[in-house]
């Protein structure tokens, strides 16, 4: 029997969650800190902030999302590269777009004690654009249209709405951890598979 490893991020992340509701203690020790992480090496914080949300709401909304996109992604890595080495890139995208998507923010709010973050969004974001580069020809939903749209679509209109909002700032989201993210998401699977990156231009 498979264990999905998809099944297990999700279950680990809802159950932390969960208890940092009701415990603020454990979401101050996994939280997203650069001040923290550059000032005081706490370096787990790179990726400890993906397991940690701020309430029910955000924690459903990434892991319904990380839910739909990661089976896609997971079942199309599984059948190219098989179940052990499949399930290994899968993780890969998850962990490491994680703490890429921090990589800008720890430079950016470095000397900034008061920045905190929070939340798996930037992780989730690299499996979702990894999964638009290998499958650009499925069809998605944006936020509350309830039109399918081509992922060739989704993506740069995704991206873009998260640079403006970046841009005008006061949103209180991180929208620079999701750009992060995605890109590591893009770079990955075009490392792994070039070809994927061609098609995904065809389509365009």
């Amino acid at each position: 029997m498979v264990v999905s490893v998809l099944l297990i991020l999700i279950g680990i992340t809802s159950l932390i969650s969960y208890n940092g509701f009701n415990d603020q203690r454990i979401s101050q020790k996994l939280a997203f800190s650069p001040y923290l992480i550059v000032h005081h090496k706490e370096w787990h914080r790179m990726i400890s902030h993906v397991l940690i949300h701020a309430d029910f709401t955000h924690l459903l909304f990434n892991m319904m999302s990380l839910y739909f996109l990661g089976t896609a992604l997971e079942n199309s890595l599984i059948l190219q590269y098989g179940v052990q080495l499949g399930e290994i890139h899968f993780l890969l995208i998850y962990i490491l777009g994680g703490i890429f998507a921090g990589a800008y923010p720890l430079f950016k709010h470095r000397d900034n004690p008061n920045y905190q973050a929070v939340g798996a969004s930037g992780a989730v974001a690299a499996v979702i654009f990894a999964c638009i580069i290998w499958n650009p020809g499925m069809e998605l939903l944006l936020f509350m249209i309830p039109i399918p749209i081509p992922a060739y679509i989704f993506g740069p209109v995704y991206l873009a709405i998260e640079y403006f909002q970046h841009r005008r700032g006061g949103t209180g989201v991180a929208h620079d951890a999701h750009i992060g993210g995605a890109i590591f998401g893009i770079i990955y699977i075009l490392f792994i598979n070039i070809e994927k990156g061609t098609h995904f231009l065809d389509n365009l």
